[in-house]
């Protein structure tokens, strides 16, 4: 039966995910509400897993994973459970030390089974989530960090995306149908393992192709 500390700074979400885990037969050992508070309890109730939100007042959920994984007494394992599934935060998660990650919108049924596996030391991550994560340290592992080849027509349409334009419009300007320009940032997102058309924006920006003339 796993051991677990509720890190959240929502009382009411905490509490009930706090009673979903002792109904299913887990200890909570206890709660916390922000990230000092965390590492204080876990170091008193040496906890076997601890799930934590990313958003935090005060210490990041980043920074207290990586205190919790180091301790003293080290935390054998840490489940992240976020409102967010932004790359960021996932990778920054796992890098500092975190066994799995999974987002708010997972089921009881989805957050029960994942800390029954997290507390036995498997990965564990909302669906999506673990192919970003092993791509990324795959790079690492390689050290020659990959960058998606998109098409010159997909590397023009994240052009036309990036500046608003409309999926109409953007297929007016290239003379294609909306469906065609709806394809082909369905295949950009899959490509950059992106979401939706406001991250694609802030990749075009960052990569300099946000510049059409």
């Amino acid at each position: 039966m796993t051991r677990v500390l509720v890190v959240d700074d929502h009382p009411l979400w905490r509490d009930a995910v706090a009673r979903d885990l002792a109904d299913a037969g887990c200890t909570v050992v206890g709660t916390a509400g922000d990230g000092d508070q965390a590492l204080r309890v876990a170091a008193a109730t040496r906890p076997g897993l601890v799930l934590l939100d990313l958003q935090l007042p005060g210490r990041s959920g980043v920074d207290v994973t990586r205190a919790l994984c180091s301790g003293p007494p080290p935390v054998p394992y840490v489940l992240v459970l976020s409102a967010s599934g932004e790359q960021r935060d996932v990778l920054d998660a796992m890098k500092a030390g975190a066994t799995g990650y999974l987002t708010k919108s997972a089921t009881r049924e989805e957050l029960l089974a994942a800390v029954d596996r997290a507390g036995r030391g498997e990965p564990v991550f909302t669906p999506g989530l673990a192919g970003l994560v092993l791509g990324e340290f795959r790079q690492l592992a390689s050290g020659t960090p990959e960058r998606p080849v998109l098409t010159p027509r997909e590397t023009e349409v994240l052009r036309l995306v990036a500046t608003g334009r409309s999926y109409r419009q953007i297929a007016e300007q290239l003379v294609v149908s909306h469906r065609t320009v709806q394809n082909h940032v369905q295949n950009i997102l899959g490509k950059l393992q992106l979401d939706n058309r406001v991250q694609l924006t802030r990749y075009a920006i960052e990569h300099g192709l946000d510049d059409v003339r």
